[in-house]
């Protein structure tokens, strides 16, 4: 008797490699799929368009540093990329050294941008003469830790042989936090339903545009829940907004408050709504 072959597993793309908060966040939002390390948030997306993987994990927002702006650019950029699922990552730096390493003896410190800026203080109070540099995610760091002049931080998860931590948390904010969202290609990948909307709209050239436009999420009792703004390259002085409301996808209001939005601004795309 023949039996039938089970289904290859659906694959998700994320900023590697194995360990990253990326990949902690990948499998919390699809803990079944394969998981596909990428170097950089350009390839996962690029990854993404070219069908190497159905689905893709992106950081949007954290609680210190504000949005993560390359990764809106990625999402307006691409008009059949959609938000269709969230996730919200507590987010615990650790500075890890090799064994027997002190705080004294480093010289260079190693690791994603993001993880830098978010320890400003205590690298500003502890390490001030620190050579630092940047990795493509915070796991990459490690592979830079060769003895006891470098240093690299990651999260509190990262367990390696040979390694360990020197104190604990050195985040400015203990309470810290990554929105991430999952990101498929095509509309039609999008829930029926949804809690929350995402949008980005460049609005008309007029006095009281953004006011306008937000009067009509007002109108349509809608509450928003956030909203970034990024330059319009080469459009100096313009400016496009990304917008989060509460809301189901399939109710009428929201509907009605995405069409007038689409017809106000000079320029629309629903980002997702999960």
């Amino acid at each position: 008797m023949q039996t039938a072959q089970s289904a290859p597993l659906r694959k998700t793309g994320y900023l590697g490699p194995e360990g990253s908060y990326s990949s902690l966040a990948a499998k919390q939002l699809s803990p079944n799929n394969e998981q596909v390390p990428y170097h950089s948030f350009a390839g996962v997306v690029e990854a993404l368009l070219q069908g190497e993987v159905e689905e893709a994990v992106l950081p949007v927002e954290n609680t210190l540093q504000g949005a993560v702006t390359q990764n809106l650019d990625l999402l307006y950029a691409n008009p059949e990329l959609y938000a269709v699922r969230a996730f919200v990552l507590p987010i615990e730096h650790r500075l890890i050294v090799r064994s027997g390493t002190k705080l004294e003896d480093i010289t260079h410190l190693y690791s994603h941008q993001q993880a830098i800026l978010q320890c400003s203080l205590f690298l500003s109070q502890k390490l001030p003469e620190v050579k630092i540099i940047y990795t493509d995610s915070t796991m990459q760091s490690l592979s830079h830790i060769k003895g006891k002049g470098d240093a690299g931080i990651v999260g509190s998860h990262v367990r390696e042989d040979g390694f360990e931590f020197i104190g604990g948390n050195i985040a400015d904010e203990p309470k810290n936090f990554t929105h991430f969202l999952l990101i498929r290609n095509g509309k039609e990948n999008l829930p029926q339903h949804s809690s929350r909307i995402y949008f980005a709209a460049t609005c008309p050239h007029e006095p009281g545009a953004l006011l306008k436009m937000l009067q009509i999420l007002s109108v349509y009792d809608l509450n928003m829940t956030k909203i970034e703004s990024r330059p319009i390259k080469n459009s100096p002085g313009e400016y496009c907004f990304f917008v989060e409301f509460e809301g189901d996808i399939a109710g009428k209001n929201v509907r009605m408050a995405l069409d007038r939005l689409s017809e106000y601004s000079k320029n629309f795309k629903l980002l997702g709504c999960y």
